[in-house]
């Protein structure tokens, strides 16, 4: 058995799918389910005037809630419910380095699309050691069916987590993988350095070098059919074109980016998904 998969709660209503779909994972996976409440983070009881008692109670509150549901849902799963007299944010980075998985829950900006991010998930999402999963407050699915996608951005290992993540998955889940790559430019040169390759060629290429990096994931998860996608265009708006039918969306960030360490494409893929989002951290 792995580490956890650990929810954080604020206790408002976008508390509910993430408890939902962390115990979900946790079922599907054979994990444990670690539900996590800051009483020293808002948003706080109106009635707690700033005393600290009213908001540990609240914070109890929260908790037995999310373990009734999690027992009627998913009965039997081990569960551990913690509050804590930390900052939400460091209280949930510092522990994701024990978990498989971290889940939380986002206010949508409306009823079709996007995600509203507050400062909290986004100082996990850049700070987090290991994947996080934003669900919208509106969404309705305990899980990555029908299909989940992949972003495929680079032929090396920095993938493998992003790929290691994708395919296991989509193997618990028993569903789909789509797995996405978008490419800019047709301006490298051929064999002949005179010439340069034109846009047939250079795809073909591209669709080459993601059948290949998919190959060994492939023999390590038989079970998982793959679609590959190779289209032209900018990464953030081929990724979000190709989740019509998506569960998940699974992208990787860069740990080592600073100041802005979610960077510009990941923050347009949270807000601009209809979908969950899976970031995935890598090197």
């Amino acid at each position: 058995m792995g580490g956890p998969v650990l929810v954080g709660l604020d206790g408002t209503g976008n508390s509910v799918p993430a408890v939902r779909w962390g115990a979900e994972e946790a079922a599907v996976r054979n994990l444990p389910l670690h539900l996590l409440h800051s009483w020293v983070s808002p948003p706080w009881p109106a009635s707690s005037d700033g005393e600290a008692a009213d908001r540990r109670r609240y914070g109890s509150d929260i908790l037995d809630r999310a373990e009734a549901m999690v027992e009627e849902l998913h009965p039997g799963i081990p569960v551990k419910a913690e509050q804590v007299a930390e900052e939400a944010a460091d209280a949930l980075a510092e522990r994701s380095g024990e978990c498989t998985l971290l889940v939380l829950g986002s206010r949508g900006h409306d009823s079709i699309a996007g995600f509203l991010l507050g400062s909290v998930s986004l100082r996990v999402l850049g700070r987090a050691k290991c994947p996080v999963v934003t669900v919208r407050e509106e969404e309705s699915s305990v899980g990555p069916g029908p299909e989940i996608v992949v972003g495929v951005q680079e032929a090396g290992a920095e993938d493998d987590t992003v790929l290691a993540y994708a395919f296991a998955t989509a193997a618990a889940h028993r569903t789909g993988l789509r797995a996405v790559h978008a490419w800019r430019s047709a301006t490298v040169l051929g064999a002949d350095a005179a010439r340069p390759l034109d846009e047939v060629e250079y795809a073909a290429g591209e669709r080459e070098l993601l059948s290949t990096r998919l190959t060994p994931w492939r023999k390590e998860f038989p079970g998982v059919g793959v679609i590959e996608q190779v289209a032209r265009g900018r990464a953030v708006p081929v990724l979000l074109s190709a989740c019509a039918r998506a569960g998940l969306l699974v992208i990787g960030r860069r740990t080592q980016r600073t100041p802005l360490p979610l960077g510009p494409a990941v923050l347009a893929v949270l807000h601009h998904s209809r979908c969950p989002v899976a970031v995935v951290p890598r090197g």
